[in-house]
């Protein structure tokens, strides 16, 4: 049986959560973040256009974005919207897999038997944003890796379907960068030696990887 797996990622949840409690920050530049590292923990699509970025120093950030607003956080608030996003994916779902705060993984195989499982994922989707307020994005495909970076191509709020047939032609001109787990330094590596697309990597003898990136077990 064909498996059928769901990834779903709230939208720039932390941004998400503080627009719900203050409408003030819709559609400006909101960077979270601060406190004793001084870093970013998260930023809206509107600073990310100026180049604001996750993990970067608050005062590099507001360089590129002096009009940026900044928001210390509410990890207590951020984890209350959470447990109500799992608590209406629970109620649906039959197998749930809760990745991060912010990142659910869904097992539907065997549910194209009874129910539509894209249709049905749509379906979630809209309870979820509507009992929640929170936008989210998914993708369902055929395992975990595939659907987390159609996920990530789907951004913001978007979503898809990858069936068996379509997973190579969606993945084979997308950059290694787009996979789980690979970095500055492996993409590097690996550009090194032309290998730039997941197509690419895909034609690779597995022993030649293994000699370049070595053998994870």
């Amino acid at each position: 049986m064909e498996r059928a797996i769901v990834h779903m990622d709230l939208d720039t949840f932390f941004v998400s959560c503080e627009r719900l409690v203050n409408s003030q920050f819709k559609d400006i530049p909101l960077i979270i973040g601060g406190g004793d590292r001084g870093v970013v923990s998260s930023c809206s699509y509107e600073a990310r256009t100026f180049g604001v970025r996750a993990a970067m120093p608050i005062k590099m950030a507001l360089r590129l974005c002096p009009q940026a607003r900044v928001v210390k956080g509410d990890m207590e608030l951020y984890s209350r919207m959470s447990h109500m996003v799992t608590e209406v994916i629970e109620e649906s779902a039959p197998v749930m897999e809760k990745a991060s705060i912010d990142e659910f993984y869904l097992d539907l195989t065997g549910m194209d038997k009874f129910f539509g499982a894209y249709k049905w994922t749509n379906e979630l989707g809209a309870k979820i944003e509507k009992e929640t307020g929170l936008p989210i994005s998914y993708a369902l495909s055929v395992n975990k890796t595939v659907s987390k970076i159609g996920t990530g191509e789907s951004k913001p709020h978007g979503h898809r379907e990858i069936s068996s047939v379509g997973v190579h032609s969606f993945l084979n001109p997308l950059s290694i960068k787009k996979m789980p787990m690979v970095g500055n330094a492996t993409f590097q590596l690996l550009s090194r030696v032309g290998i730039r697309t997941i197509g690419t990597l895909s034609e690779m003898p597995i022993e030649v990887l293994q000699q370049m990136i070595g053998k994870r077990y």
